[in-house]
C-alpha cells in the first residue's frame, strides 16, 4: 500500500507544480503554454486519483487498509492539489481575457 501512497502524492505534487508554472506562463502572456501546463497538471491528478480509486475498490472488497498518518498525507494532498489547480484554471481564464483585450 506504501506504493499507492506515495505515488498519490508524487502524482499530486506533479499537479501542483504543472499549475503554479501555468500561472507563471500566463501572466508573462504564454496563455497557449499556460493551458498545455494545465492539461499537463490534469493527467497527473487523473493518475494520482486512480490510484485512490484503486485503495478505495480494495477496502470495498473487503481488504483490511489500515489508516496511517501517509495516508491522510497523501489524501490531503490529493484534494489540496485539485483545489488549487482548479482555482488556477480560473486565473489562467482571467489572464487570457486581459490578454484577448490588449
Amino acid at each position: 500500500m506504501e506504493n499507492e501512497i506515495f505515488e498519490i502524492i508524487s502524482h499530486g505534487g506533479n499537479a501542483r507544480a504543472y499549475a503554479y508554472e501555468a500561472i507563471k506562463k500566463a501572466q508573462e502572456g504564454n496563455i497557449k503554454e499556460a493551458e498545455e501546463l494545465l492539461i499537463k497538471a490534469q493527467e497527473e491528478l487523473d493518475i494520482a486519483h486512480n490510484t485512490q480509486t484503486k485503495l478505495i475498490q480494495a477496502e470495498i472488497n473487503g481488504e483490511n487498509l489500515q489508516m496511517n498518518l501517509l495516508m491522510v498525507h497523501a489524501q490531503d494532498h490529493l484534494m489540496t492539489a485539485i483545489s488549487e489547480k482548479n482555482l488556477i484554471e480560473q486565473i489562467v481564464k482571467l489572464c487570457k481575457k486581459l490578454e484577448e483585450k490588449k
